[in-house]
C-alpha cells in the first residue's frame, strides 16, 4: 500500500469512527509513522484529502452499480444492502452518514462532493426500484425516489441505531425492507 492510499485507508476509518472534523494531519501522521508534511504533499489541504476519498466512494459506487447492471432489481437491490452489511460488519458507520452531521461546517467543496455521492446512490437506488416495479417484483405505491429516500434513511439508521442494540436489529431491518417490497 502507498504511502497515499494508507493516508486514505486511515483517514475513511476515522471519518467514519470521529467524523471529518474531529481528526487532524497530525493524528494521521502520527498513527502512519510520518511526518505531516508528507500528507501535505499528497494532499495540500485536509478539504483536498476529503474530496478525494468522497471521489473514492463514488467511483467504487458507480463500479458496483456497474457489475450488477444486468442482474435482476433483486439482486441489485441486494447488492446495494451489501455495502451496509459490510460496513456493519467492520464496525463502521457509513461515510453519507457521518459526513451528512459534519455537511455545515465542511469547505462547500467537499460539501458538493458529499452531494454527488449521496446523489449516486439516490439514484442508483431509485432505478433498481423503479425497475423493479416495472417488472412487478418490487411493490410500493409511493413514487420511486421517495420509497428510495426511506431505504436509505433505513440502513443509515439501522447502522447507527445497532451499535447501541443488536447485530440482529441490523439484519431484521434489513430483511424488513425487502420482504415489505415483495409484499
Amino acid at each position: 500500500m502507498t504511502t497515499k492510499q494508507k493516508i486514505l485507508h486511515l483517514s475513511d476509518e476515522l471519518v467514519r469512527e470521529r467524523g471529518f472534523n474531529a481528526f487532524s494531519f497530525y493524528d494521521l501522521s502520527k498513527a502512519i509513522g510520518i511526518k505531516t508534511a508528507s500528507i501535505h504533499y499528497h494532499f495540500p489541504t485536509k478539504t483536498d484529502l476529503g474530496i478525494e476519498l468522497l471521489k473514492y466512494h463514488t467511483e467504487k459506487t458507480k463500479e458496483l452499480r456497474g457489475k450488477f447492471k444486468n442482474q435482476s432489481p433483486e439482486k441489485k437491490l441486494n447488492a446495494f444492502l451489501s455495502i451496509y452489511t459490510k460496513i456493519k460488519s467492520e464496525h463502521k458507520v457509513c461515510i453519507v452518514g457521518s459526513l451528512a452531521t459534519d455537511l455545515h461546517s465542511l469547505d462547500p467543496k467537499m460539501a458538493a462532493e458529499v452531494k454527488v455521492l449521496a446523489a449516486e446512490i439516490l439514484n442508483w437506488v431509485t432505478e433498481i426500484l423503479k425497475e423493479g416495479k416495472t417488472q412487478n417484483i418490487f411493490h410500493f405505491e409511493i413514487p420511486a425516489r421517495t420509497k428510495a429516500l426511506m431505504i436509505i434513511g433505513s440502513m443509515l439508521a439501522a447502522l447507527q441505531l445497532s451499535r447501541l442494540t443488536t447485530d440482529k436489529d441490523f439484519n431484521t431491518i434489513t430483511k424488513t425492507l425487502l420482504n415489505d417490497l415483495k409484499k
